[in-house]
């Protein structure tokens, strides 16, 4: 785990800065949330165009007004989102399982008892960052996730730092395989963010996914073909301001034969799609919606699936 003597001096004050912050309580720190989304939403616009173009193409059947008030509700989750991201550098293991409840922890312990490892299947949806700290306090057995690297050092070893503390590993998504196989013999839950967009050049699957063709990665398809281990969806769902449940949704089954009446048949990624398409259309206004998620196209010889 990268920490604090691993950047260059010159971050030094930047890393201490943002650790002082991390340990302020909540509360406190909901004041700054406060502030933020007052500047993102009526006096910067971040990215307002995006998320209402994005909420307008996903939600055709929602009236302008509609659409207004979800953007307006999402800045507000946004901007506790970031804090709580921060406060994950700084919050104690006690506070975690007070904060995050896994309601049916019993369906990812009987496969780990199995002597098999699980693929978890998350998403941007409320707070994202918290399910892999609150799964390392919650389980008694080794959880990880996978990450993309940071193109900034600096930020790079403070995410490291701050996702890793309570317990979790971090697989770099570059290594993924290398590290499947290394670890191979070891029961454990490896979670990973499925709706990502992907370079248009390396979509391998298309849908429709909240009325847009939309590409998805298929690198989970590809392991549990790999390693036949079984999949969960994570469904998560904002109880109440700082307070969130994940549920896991069986996929497959560590006795579920998956298909494969062809490599370029995806079914796996297509169940996480409807999934996460149910989980948005329950609570919009917490999926994250500031990034240009469709930005790419479905090439003309697909056909919709």
């Amino acid at each position: 785990m990268k920490k604090s003597k691993d950047i260059p001096l010159l971050y030094y004050p930047l890393w201490w800065l943002l650790k002082g912050l991390a340990a302020l309580p909540l509360q406190v720190l909901y004041l700054l949330a406060d502030v933020l989304y007052f500047v993102m939403y009526y006096v910067a616009g971040y990215r307002k165009k995006v998320v209402l173009q994005n909420l307008r193409n996903s939600f055709p059947e929602k009236s302008e007004t509609e659409l207004q008030t979800i953007a307006k509700d999402f800045y507000r989750q946004f901007a506790d989102v970031i804090v709580e991201i921060l406060h994950t550098a700084g919050i104690s293991e006690e506070e975690m399982r007070r904060r995050c409840k896994y309601t049916n922890p019993e369906v990812l312990e009987g496969l780990i008892a199995q002597g098999t490892s699980v693929l978890l299947l998350g998403s941007h949806v409320a707070n994202w960052e918290w399910g892999l700290s609150a799964g390392a306090v919650t389980f008694n057995f080794p959880t990880g996730g996978v990450y993309k690297k940071l193109h900034n050092p600096f930020f790079e070893a403070f995410m490291l730092h701050a996702r890793s503390r309570l317990g979790a590993t971090l697989i770099e998504s570059k290594q993924v395989s290398r590290d499947f196989i290394r670890n191979r013999k070891v029961p454990r839950a490896v979670a990973m963010l499925s709706d990502q967009t992907p370079l248009w050049r390396e979509t391998e699957f298309w849908t429709t996914f909240l009325h847009q063709d939309t590409g998805f990665y298929v690198g989970v398809e590809k392991l549990e073909r790999m390693f036949h281990y079984p999949v969960l969806f994570i469904d998560v769902k904002r109880v109440k301001r700082g307070h969130y449940e994940f549920t896991l949704e069986p996929i497959t089954a560590s006795d579920t034969v998956v298909p494969e009446t062809s490599l370029g048949d995806f079914p796996i990624t297509q169940a996480f799609v409807e999934k996460l398409d149910a989980a948005i259309r329950r609570a919009p206004a917490d999926y994250l919606w500031t990034h240009k998620r469709w930005k790419h196209k479905r090439p003309a010889i697909e056909t919709e699936v």
